[in-house]
């Protein structure tokens, strides 16, 4: 099937003390995507840390993830797809933050499922057609 992960996922785990590598080889050989905007967000994450060494670490962290999942950019399929997707929400009035329909519809151009870490999980259940896994650390 194929995951697309989220920056939620990415966050649940620096936040739960898990390590990135191990936390992905629990997901065996399922394939994993990256959209380019959850990367923009990681890359947030590094700037506004707190301290330098929180900085580097988080980085490193970065790194090590885009080392093993492909970067997808958002290109004009994808582009397609957010707009289909914002359309179908606005009009049943159920919105979601504009970064996570563009990862909604990455997920659902590649025919891929979602990872996503628990405290966000409900938002991207809006989304028709798109399959949802909540991260489990």
């Amino acid at each position: 099937m194929g995951l697309v992960v989220d920056t939620s996922a990415v966050v649940a785990l620096e936040r739960g003390g898990v390590e990135w590598e191990t936390a992905l080889a629990k997901l065996g050989d399922e394939p994993l995507a990256l959209p380019a905007i959850v990367y923009a967000e990681l890359l947030i994450g590094v700037r506004l840390a707190d301290r330098v060494g929180r900085a580097s670490a988080r980085r490193a962290k970065v790194d090590a993830l885009v080392a093993r999942v492909p970067i997808v950019d958002f290109g004009r399929e994808i582009a397609d797809r957010w707009a289909d997707v914002v359309a179908t929400l606005r009009k049943k009035g159920a919105l979601i933050p504009a970064n996570d329909v563009a990862v909604a519809a990455t997920a659902l151009q590649l025919g891929f499922a979602v990872l996503v870490g628990s405290r966000d999980e409900q938002h991207f259940r809006r989304v028709p057609k798109l399959r949802v896994e909540s991260l489990r650390a």
